[in-house]
């Protein structure tokens, strides 16, 4: 029996943990560590690029979920540097996008570190 795999959304979620690495902690990589968040940025750049798609035995299939982004990496159509370019530049359009339509609620959800040294003690009183 066959399995049909995509392989862009494998490659879509490496790009966009290169890309996010890019940015600062808080609140950017904090928020996406949100799984919503993060489904809704994978939503957003899957919907405006084409997919690619492979049928695959089942025992072919790879066991582990590293395993499985390894086999999307190597059978994904090598991307030339245009495509590339494109898919870095809707990434950040989505992360844009979604703070800017979220900031309450990351605002609320995601909470600031404070470095101890930076706040007034409360022990006493």
């Amino acid at each position: 029996m066959k399995t049909v795999v995509n392989l862009t959304q494998q490659s879509v979620i490496g790009e966009i943990e290169s890309v996010l690495d890019t940015y600062p902690y808080h609140p950017y990589q904090q928020a996406f560590a949100i799984p919503d968040l993060r489904q809704e940025l994978i939503a957003f750049v899957l919907n405006r690029i084409p997919s690619f798609y492979t049928a695959m035995s089942d025992e072919h299939l790879p066991l582990a979920e590293t395993e499985q982004e390894s086999l999307a990496y190597y059978k994904l159509p090598r991307k030339p540097l245009e495509q590339q370019l494109h898919l870095q530049n809707l990434i950040h359009q989505g992360i844009c996008l979604i703070v800017q339509e979220k900031s309450d609620w990351i605002s609320h959800h995601v909470c600031e570190t404070v470095q101890p040294t930076s706040e007034p003690s409360h022990w006493f009183g």
